[in-house]
């Protein structure tokens, strides 16, 4: 049974892991490989979403991605030269497969897919209000409440739209954002979750950790800044930064904890 209660205690832990990749054959293959190497991060669940340049499609399951995506036929489902994934851990309540990341929503503007690894401080105000406004919730997690901010925002283009609905936002959040014309990573102002860029031939990658563009033999290029978002459309790669400056404020668990000790 779906449900629209604000109050709802499905939330998603803070290491969850993310990953993505534009422009290159295979990316599907590439994407499990790289979400293998962020398991720890999350073991709950994993999805893949891919877009082969006409449609986007779309795997997700409980449990580990070895045993859900080391199968022929699975990768053979999901074509495409763009794809991003996500390993989700949950803290409490309902485990589910309508929680289970990469998100998906259609707009007037396109379809488009997001991966996020955080947690919205604000998500149950901010969903008690849309719901109020009539959007209707198909899962329980705050990842969600982006997507509504964005399908309800009077921006016309789908990059002005996310950054409207960032700005209503608070917490901590790293997103790979998936759309027809390229992918956008971001990270929250504070830059409390982590997320670095790095390069395969002509190959762009995101990733929540280092150790997952290593496993897929990417170099390593720098760091997501925070508040920093990061548009690739086709070879084109450009940043923008449209929240004021704020003094970075990483989690310190990142190091101690969530992160594999030979992530950079």
């Amino acid at each position: 049974m779906l449900t629209t209660n604000p109050y709802d205690d499905d939330k998603l832990r803070e290491e969850c892991g993310i990953f993505g990749v534009s422009a290159t054959d295979g990316a599907a293959a590439l994407i499990a490989l790289g979400l293998h190497a962020l398991q720890h991060r999350g073991q709950e669940a994993a999805g893949i979403t891919t877009f082969d340049g006409h449609h986007f499609h779309t795997h997700r399951a409980m449990g580990h991605v070895a045993g859900n995506f080391d199968r022929d036929d699975v990768i053979r489902s999901l074509p495409g030269t763009v794809a991003c994934g996500h390993v989700r851990y949950s803290t409490s309540g309902e485990t589910a497969l309508r929680n289970v990341q990469p998100l998906y929503a259609e707009l007037s503007t396109g379809g488009f897919a997001v991966a996020h690894n955080g947690n919205i401080s604000n998500a149950m105000r901010l969903r008690k209000e849309l719901v109020r406004r009539g959007s209707i919730f198909q899962s329980t997690s705050d990842t969600e409440t982006i997507i509504h901010l964005v399908a309800t925002s009077n921006y016309r283009t789908l990059l002005d739209r996310f950054i409207d609905a960032l700005k209503q936002v608070e917490g901590a959040y790293s997103l790979i954002v998936m759309t027809p014309e390229g992918m956008i990573a971001c990270r929250d102002p504070l830059g409390i979750r982590p997320l670095v860029m790095g390069k395969l031939g002509d190959a762009v990658i995101f990733a929540s950790e280092t150790v997952a563009l290593d496993v897929v033999g990417a170099t390593f290029v720098r760091a997501v800044e925070p508040g920093e978002l990061v548009i690739v459309q086709g070879s084109d790669v450009r940043s923008i930064r449209p929240f004021a400056p704020m003094a970075a404020r990483p989690c310190i668990f990142e190091w101690v904890y969530f992160s594999r000790p030979d992530s950079i």
